[in-house]
Protein backbone atom coordinates (compact mmCIF):
# COMPACT_ATOMS: atom_id res chain seq x y z
CA UNK A 1 0.00 0.00 0.00
CA UNK A 2 1.32 3.62 -0.94
CA UNK A 3 0.73 6.44 0.86
CA UNK A 4 0.49 10.25 -1.34
CA UNK A 5 0.70 12.54 1.69
CA UNK A 6 -0.11 15.97 0.20
CA UNK A 7 1.02 19.38 1.91
CA UNK A 8 -0.39 22.42 0.96
CA UNK A 9 0.61 25.82 1.54
CA UNK A 10 0.88 29.43 1.32
CA UNK A 11 3.03 31.83 3.15
CA UNK A 12 4.33 29.20 6.10
CA UNK A 13 7.74 29.99 5.82
CA UNK A 14 7.51 29.71 9.85
CA UNK A 15 5.99 25.97 9.93
CA UNK A 16 7.09 24.88 6.69
CA UNK A 17 9.96 23.09 8.03
CA UNK A 18 8.96 20.89 10.72
CA UNK A 19 5.76 19.88 8.86
CA UNK A 20 8.12 18.61 5.89
CA UNK A 21 11.03 16.74 8.01
CA UNK A 22 7.72 15.11 9.90
CA UNK A 23 6.77 13.56 6.85
CA UNK A 24 10.35 12.65 5.60
CA UNK A 25 11.27 11.00 8.95
CA UNK A 26 8.00 8.03 8.58
CA UNK A 27 9.28 4.75 9.16
CA UNK A 28 6.63 3.33 6.48
CA UNK A 29 8.82 4.16 3.31
CA UNK A 30 5.91 3.40 0.57
CA UNK A 31 4.75 7.11 0.07
CA UNK A 32 5.12 10.00 -2.28
CA UNK A 33 5.43 13.19 -0.83
CA UNK A 34 3.64 15.93 -2.45
CA UNK A 35 3.62 19.74 -2.03
CA UNK A 36 1.61 22.41 -3.12
CA UNK A 37 2.40 26.27 -2.37
CA UNK A 38 0.08 29.03 -3.90
CA UNK A 39 3.06 31.62 -5.43
CA UNK A 40 4.14 32.43 -1.43
CA UNK A 41 6.23 35.37 -1.20
CA UNK A 42 7.68 35.18 2.62
CA UNK A 43 10.49 32.42 1.68
CA UNK A 44 8.30 29.55 2.21
CA UNK A 45 9.14 27.71 -1.29
CA UNK A 46 13.20 28.47 -0.71
CA UNK A 47 12.80 26.17 2.25
CA UNK A 48 10.60 23.48 0.54
CA UNK A 49 13.34 23.96 -2.52
CA UNK A 50 16.00 22.87 -0.01
CA UNK A 51 14.19 19.39 0.15
CA UNK A 52 13.36 18.97 -3.44
CA UNK A 53 15.67 16.16 -4.04
CA UNK A 54 13.31 14.10 -1.29
CA UNK A 55 9.78 15.74 -2.21
CA UNK A 56 8.25 13.59 -5.05
CA UNK A 57 6.28 16.57 -6.50
CA UNK A 58 6.52 20.32 -5.85
CA UNK A 59 4.04 22.61 -7.26
CA UNK A 60 4.31 26.47 -6.87
CA UNK A 61 1.34 28.60 -8.46
CA UNK A 62 -1.51 30.75 -7.45
CA UNK A 63 -4.55 29.23 -6.59
CA UNK A 64 -8.11 30.18 -5.55
CA UNK A 65 -7.76 28.89 -1.95
CA UNK A 66 -6.81 25.73 0.30
CA UNK A 67 -9.28 23.41 -1.62
CA UNK A 68 -8.33 23.83 -5.05
CA UNK A 69 -4.98 23.20 -3.59
CA UNK A 70 -5.75 20.11 -1.98
CA UNK A 71 -7.59 19.05 -4.96
CA UNK A 72 -4.73 19.49 -7.40
CA UNK A 73 -2.50 17.62 -4.98
CA UNK A 74 -4.94 14.81 -5.35
CA UNK A 75 -4.79 14.63 -8.96
CA UNK A 76 -1.45 14.26 -8.96
CA UNK A 77 -1.15 11.66 -6.55
CA UNK A 78 -0.35 7.85 -7.70
CA UNK A 79 -0.35 6.66 -4.24
CA UNK A 80 -3.34 3.82 -3.09
CA UNK A 81 -4.04 6.29 0.08
CA UNK A 82 -4.30 10.24 0.26
CA UNK A 83 -3.10 11.70 3.56
CA UNK A 84 -3.79 15.54 4.21
CA UNK A 85 -0.47 17.21 6.09
CA UNK A 86 -1.56 20.89 6.41
CA UNK A 87 1.79 23.43 6.54
CA UNK A 88 1.08 24.11 10.32
CA UNK A 89 0.83 20.24 11.36
CA UNK A 90 2.89 17.58 12.27
CA UNK A 91 2.59 13.30 12.23
CA UNK A 92 2.22 12.94 16.22
CA UNK A 93 5.25 10.43 15.47
CA UNK A 94 7.40 8.68 13.06
CA UNK A 95 5.01 5.35 12.98
CA UNK A 96 2.09 7.09 12.39
CA UNK A 97 1.63 6.09 8.85
CA UNK A 98 3.10 2.16 9.41
CA UNK A 99 0.50 2.40 12.22
CA UNK A 100 -2.55 3.73 9.45
CA UNK A 101 -1.44 1.20 7.04
CA UNK A 102 -2.01 -2.02 9.39
CA UNK A 103 -5.54 -0.56 9.57
CA UNK A 104 -6.13 -0.73 6.05
CA UNK A 105 -4.95 -4.19 5.91
CA UNK A 106 -6.28 -5.61 8.85
CA UNK A 107 -9.93 -4.00 7.92
CA UNK A 108 -9.93 -3.82 4.13
CA UNK A 109 -11.06 -0.17 4.72
CA UNK A 110 -11.98 2.70 2.40
CA UNK A 111 -11.58 5.28 5.03
CA UNK A 112 -9.56 5.29 8.44
CA UNK A 113 -9.74 8.44 10.83
CA UNK A 114 -7.74 8.51 14.46
CA UNK A 115 -7.32 11.33 17.22
CA UNK A 116 -5.32 14.35 17.16
CA UNK A 117 -4.16 17.34 18.72
CA UNK A 118 -4.48 21.11 18.74
CA UNK A 119 -1.17 22.55 20.39
CA UNK A 120 -0.92 26.48 20.93
CA UNK A 121 0.99 28.55 18.05
CA UNK A 122 3.16 29.69 20.05
CA UNK A 123 3.85 26.68 22.68
CA UNK A 124 3.73 23.52 20.76
CA UNK A 125 3.91 21.60 24.42
CA UNK A 126 0.53 23.31 25.50
CA UNK A 127 -2.56 20.99 24.23
CA UNK A 128 -5.20 23.21 23.43
CA UNK A 129 -7.69 20.28 22.67
CA UNK A 130 -7.72 16.72 22.31
CA UNK A 131 -9.96 15.30 19.90
CA UNK A 132 -10.93 12.02 20.16
CA UNK A 133 -12.96 10.43 17.14
CA UNK A 134 -14.27 8.31 18.64
CA UNK A 135 -16.31 4.78 17.17
CA UNK A 136 -18.06 6.00 13.60
CA UNK A 137 -21.88 5.98 13.73
CA UNK A 138 -23.83 7.10 10.52
CA UNK A 139 -26.59 8.49 12.77
CA UNK A 140 -23.90 10.43 14.28
CA UNK A 141 -23.34 12.31 11.23
CA UNK A 142 -26.75 13.59 11.32
CA UNK A 143 -26.10 14.83 14.33
CA UNK A 144 -23.44 17.03 13.58
CA UNK A 145 -20.10 14.50 14.22
CA UNK A 146 -17.71 14.45 11.98
CA UNK A 147 -13.83 13.12 12.71
CA UNK A 148 -11.10 15.59 12.48
CA UNK A 149 -9.98 16.45 9.14
CA UNK A 150 -6.31 15.78 8.81
CA UNK A 151 -6.87 12.33 10.69
CA UNK A 152 -8.64 11.07 8.04
CA UNK A 153 -7.05 8.52 5.46
CA UNK A 154 -8.74 8.04 2.49
CA UNK A 155 -8.55 5.24 -0.96
CA UNK A 156 -7.87 7.32 -3.88
CA UNK A 157 -10.29 5.43 -6.22
CA UNK A 158 -12.81 6.42 -3.76
CA UNK A 159 -11.92 9.94 -3.71
CA UNK A 160 -11.53 10.09 -7.45
CA UNK A 161 -15.11 7.75 -7.72
CA UNK A 162 -17.20 10.12 -5.62
CA UNK A 163 -15.63 13.26 -6.02
CA UNK A 164 -13.31 15.82 -4.77
CA UNK A 165 -13.81 19.12 -2.59
CA UNK A 166 -16.42 21.38 -3.67
CA UNK A 167 -14.29 24.68 -4.40
CA UNK A 168 -17.43 27.04 -3.80
CA UNK A 169 -16.22 26.65 -0.23
CA UNK A 170 -13.20 28.37 1.11
CA UNK A 171 -13.47 27.13 4.58
CA UNK A 172 -15.42 23.92 5.13
CA UNK A 173 -15.52 21.83 1.55
CA UNK A 174 -14.18 19.21 4.35
CA UNK A 175 -17.81 18.98 5.76
CA UNK A 176 -19.60 18.53 2.60
CA UNK A 177 -16.72 15.97 1.75
CA UNK A 178 -17.41 14.24 4.96
CA UNK A 179 -20.73 14.06 4.81
CA UNK A 180 -20.78 12.67 1.51
CA UNK A 181 -18.65 10.11 2.32
CA UNK A 182 -19.72 8.98 5.74
CA UNK A 183 -23.50 9.69 5.69
CA UNK A 184 -24.36 9.45 2.38
CA UNK A 185 -21.79 6.72 0.78
CA UNK A 186 -21.33 3.02 1.93
CA UNK A 187 -17.90 2.75 2.71
CA UNK A 188 -15.81 0.47 4.66
CA UNK A 189 -14.82 3.11 7.36
CA UNK A 190 -12.45 2.11 10.36
CA UNK A 191 -11.47 4.29 13.42
CA UNK A 192 -7.89 3.96 14.62
CA UNK A 193 -7.55 4.71 18.16
CA UNK A 194 -4.22 6.52 18.49
CA UNK A 195 -2.83 10.27 17.90
CA UNK A 196 -1.93 10.92 14.38
CA UNK A 197 -1.66 14.58 13.67
CA UNK A 198 -0.61 18.13 16.36
CA UNK A 199 -1.96 20.72 14.99
CA UNK A 200 -1.39 24.58 15.79
CA UNK A 201 -3.91 26.78 16.54
CA UNK A 202 -4.17 30.06 15.37
CA UNK A 203 -4.81 33.62 16.64
CA UNK A 204 -7.88 34.74 18.33
CA UNK A 205 -8.72 37.58 15.82
CA UNK A 206 -7.89 35.21 12.89
CA UNK A 207 -10.42 32.53 14.68
CA UNK A 208 -13.34 34.76 14.72
CA UNK A 209 -12.99 35.75 10.98
CA UNK A 210 -13.07 32.03 10.15
CA UNK A 211 -14.92 31.40 12.96
CA UNK A 212 -18.02 33.70 11.39
CA UNK A 213 -16.98 32.08 8.06
CA UNK A 214 -17.28 28.34 8.74
CA UNK A 215 -20.75 28.89 10.53
CA UNK A 216 -21.81 30.27 7.61
CA UNK A 217 -20.42 27.73 4.77
CA UNK A 218 -21.20 24.84 7.38
CA UNK A 219 -25.25 25.88 7.52
CA UNK A 220 -25.31 25.82 3.99
CA UNK A 221 -23.74 22.67 3.60
CA UNK A 222 -26.11 20.82 5.88
CA UNK A 223 -29.33 22.41 4.46
CA UNK A 224 -27.69 21.55 0.74
CA UNK A 225 -27.75 18.20 2.43
CA UNK A 226 -31.61 17.95 4.23
CA UNK A 227 -30.12 18.53 7.52
CA UNK A 228 -31.66 20.69 9.94
CA UNK A 229 -28.88 23.43 9.15
CA UNK A 230 -28.81 25.61 12.87
CA UNK A 231 -29.44 22.50 15.04
CA UNK A 232 -26.91 20.66 13.45
CA UNK A 233 -24.28 23.34 13.41
CA UNK A 234 -25.31 23.86 16.91
CA UNK A 235 -24.59 19.76 17.80
CA UNK A 236 -21.31 20.03 15.92
CA UNK A 237 -20.04 22.52 17.98
CA UNK A 238 -21.39 20.72 21.31
CA UNK A 239 -19.06 17.53 20.06
CA UNK A 240 -15.97 19.70 20.75
CA UNK A 241 -16.89 20.95 23.97
CA UNK A 242 -15.13 17.84 25.86
CA UNK A 243 -11.86 18.36 23.62
CA UNK A 244 -11.25 21.77 25.48
CA UNK A 245 -11.67 20.00 28.79
CA UNK A 246 -9.95 16.90 28.51
CA UNK A 247 -7.06 18.50 26.66
CA UNK A 248 -6.29 19.95 30.61
CA UNK A 249 -5.13 16.84 31.23
CA UNK A 250 -2.80 15.85 28.23
CA UNK A 251 1.19 15.61 28.66
CA UNK A 252 2.96 15.28 25.45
Amino acid sequence: MKFSVITTCFNRAGTIRETIESALVQDYRDMEYIVVDGASTDGTLDVIREYEDRIDKIVSEKDSGMYEAINKGIRLAAGDVICLLHSDDVFYDNRTLSDVATAFEQHDADFVYADGLYADAKNPQKIIRNWIGGQYKRWKVRMGWLPLHPTCYIRREVMLREGLYDERYKIAADTDLLIRYLYERKLRVEYLHRYVVRMRMGGLSTDRQKRQMMWNEDVEIYRSHGFAAVPTKLMKMAWKVPQFISAKFVRI
